[in-house]
């Protein structure tokens, strides 16, 4: 299952803590696909997703669970730059 998909299945702390255990993986496997090396890259970028963002609302994830909301600021610090 993709990183994406993975995302798309958390509803609770177990599914959450599943996503977390496969992002770890991925940036393990997968580091040159990621846009941010360092932690504080990182957690920039997933601080400005969640600003920018209004922490999901404005991309429809505004009544998703409190887990899913936190994978996909976890997720943003992958992807965003």
């Amino acid at each position: 299952m993709q990183l994406h998909e993975q995302l798309e299945e958390v509803t609770d702390e177990a599914t959450f803590l599943e996503f977390v255990r496969a992002l770890a993986t991925d940036r393990r496997g997968n580091a040159q696909a990621w846009e941010n090396d360092s932690i504080e890259d990182f957690l920039e970028a997933s601080s400005c997703w969640a600003e920018d963002s209004e922490f999901g609302s404005n991309q429809g994830i505004s009544d998703v669970s409190f887990w899913k909301k936190f994978a996909a600021f976890l997720h943003c610090g992958k992807i965003d730059e």
